[in-house]
């Protein structure tokens, strides 16, 4: 029995940017938030301009990270606590328009994406710094079969969250770095920065451009080490990926992914990883949407086309649970496959 919680690679690629610096600069600050390892790059800017802006960003990851953690004393907890015991708690503007915005997102993904399932991710083991060592009781997966929790239960009111439905607990781990992605974004403008980099653990949002050349990142091979294919970033595009290979435990020779079907209660086994990539044309939400349209999306399966036009996605990588790989044809004019194009391909109009 043996557990990884393996890396992105969307970073190696970065950092290569920086042999550059004698061009240009290139600032790069780094820090540990969201449980992975984050980085902001900013192009064109003096050090003394670039570095604080970087600094602000990553106080804002911060602030975010503690205020919605789903298992620490945190507002988010707070309000798992109340709904456990069937009380309405009062919360703040901010929060409350995170769980419409995600019972939104979560109507349009036909309920993949979905918030609403933190017991469910509570009793695989995920919600903890360590991996699991073993599958969860099976009448407790019954259990929370039976009451069939979801953000839809939350009922949000005059500043205050309550559901009818005391197994609902909301885990933003598949939320909130798209939402910091975009706060982030919004802080760099208002500094005066519009050529940088933000990535959040392989989510990533681009601006401008790397001192006039496009912004390129890699997307992880899910067996094998290094990059699959390679990506340039527009202006404004935003970058997110699912993968079996995050963060997994295996027990009797088979893997389980944090990345669980909320319809079965189970991790998926279909999917080795699933990448989208959202346009400028998103607006203010593409970070967002890049990192919650890769679950719902990963956890389909085989019918990922339909729901990817029902989230208006277009640029989809998809890789099987054989290490098939299917792409949308708007993504496959945007990648270069490493090593060449993959013998076992497939284009989905």
């Amino acid at each position: 029995m043996r557990g990884r919680h393996l890396a992105f690679l969307l970073t190696p690629l970065l950092l290569g940017f920086l042999a550059a610096c004698g061009r240009a600069p290139l600032h790069q600050q780094q820090a540990f938030v969201f449980g992975t390892r984050v980085e902001v790059l900013i192009a064109g800017q003096t050090e003394a301009a670039a570095r604080p802006a970087a600094a602000a960003v990553l106080r804002e990851f911060d602030r975010l990270h503690r205020l919605y953690h789903a298992w620490q004393p945190s507002e988010l907890s707070r309000l798992n606590e109340a709904i456990a015991g069937g009380r309405a708690a009062p919360v703040t503007p901010a929060l409350a328009a995170l769980i419409s915005e995600a019972q939104r997102l979560s109507l349009a993904s036909e309920g993949l994406f979905d918030p609403g399932i933190g017991r469910l991710i509570g009793l695989w083991g995920f919600q903890s710094d360590d991996l699991p060592v073993a599958l969860p009781d099976a009448a407790a997966l019954a259990a929370w079969r039976a009451a069939r929790p979801g953000i839809a239960d939350l009922r949000v009111a005059g500043g205050e969250v309550s559901s009818g439905n005391r197994a609902v607990a909301l885990d933003f781990g598949g939320y909130l770095k798209g939402v910091a992605l975009d706060r982030a974004a919004a802080i760099l403008k208002a500094q005066g920065v519009h050529h940088a980099l933000i990535n959040i653990g392989g989510n990533v949002l681009a601006l401008g451009s790397k001192n006039g050349e496009p912004w390129r990142v890699g997307i992880q091979h899910p067996r094998q080490p290094g990059a699959l294919a390679t990506l340039e970033l527009g202006d404004g595009e935003a970058v997110g990926t699912s993968g079996d290979y995050q963060r997994y435990f295996e027990v009797g020779g088979r893997r389980y992914s944090h990345l669980l079907d909320p319809r079965s209660a189970e991790p998926v086994r279909h999917t080795q990883a699933l990448t989208v990539l959202v346009s400028a044309d998103a607006g203010a939400g593409a970070g967002t949407l890049s990192d919650v349209a890769s679950k719902p999306l990963f956890i389909a399966g085989a019918d990922w086309p339909r729901l990817a036009r029902a989230l208006h996605v277009e640029h989809v990588l998809r890789v099987d649970g054989e290490g098939r790989v299917q792409v949308s044809r708007a993504m496959h004019a945007r990648l270069t496959y490493v090593g060449g194009q993959p013998k076992a391909l497939e284009k989905i109009p």
